[in-house]
């Protein structure tokens, strides 16, 4: 029998990475660009990983007790989305660097990585949802906490490795510049709102 702690560790960690996020947005296109994917997902997976069991392991008071570290984490994760932002702008401007029957030049593995990791471990949300949050409601599963790390975990094993493979079967619809010109659109819509809300809590 399936623990309620796991069922319910699942369910909120799929609730908190389901939203379409920086996350979410890179992952989607890696998947569209059929573009190191394994790596991708990995990466976000582990990262995920490692936040989730800082957070039931109860770490995640330090970062409630020490509030500069989201001061920095929201200033280094606005100058990159923002810097994200305009290169997607620059993808919809410029033709050249667009995908239309032939895929533009692989963005070496490095790149991906530290993206990923930028995307994560930058996002201040990453450490209020995921260590302080799903933390905090591990801990009050008492004896069960560790059910619903696992159950946290799975979930988000699940989602990433869903959305990028299965973001593949979207590759035909963007076989045109104009389809990418659209999504990158979108992102730099998407990357520059989140730049924008992370920022402003510090001009409050």
């Amino acid at each position: 029998m399936i623990h309620t702690a796991a069922l319910l560790g699942f369910s909120t960690g799929l609730s908190l990475i389901i939203a379409i996020g920086a996350q979410n947005a890179f992952l989607l296109r890696q998947g569209i660009r059929r573009e190191h994917v394994l790596l991708t997902v990995c990466t976000f997976t582990l990262s995920d990983i490692v936040l989730i069991l800082v957070g039931v392991s109860g770490i995640g008071a330090i970062v409630e007790r020490a509030p500069w570290i989201l001061t920095y984490a929201r200033i280094g994760g606005f100058i990159f989305l923002a810097c994200y932002a305009i290169f997607a702008l620059r993808r919809v401007l410029s033709p050249g660097i667009l995908s239309a029957s032939k895929s533009p030049a692989p963005t070496a593995k490095l790149s991906v990585v530290l993206a990923t990791l930028a995307l994560t471990w930058l996002n201040p949300h990453v450490y209020v949802d995921t260590v302080l949050l799903l933390g905090s409601v591990a801990v009050a599963q008492g004896e069960g906490k560790w059910h619903f790390a696992a159950g946290a975990i799975t979930a988000s094993i699940f989602w990433f490795a869903a959305l990028g493979y299965a973001s593949r079967f979207l590759s035909r619809v963007f076989a045109s510049a104009n389809s990418w010109r659209v999504l990158d659109g979108i992102i730099c819509i998407f990357m520059a709102t989140f730049a924008v809300l992370l920022i402003l809590p510090l001009f409050r």
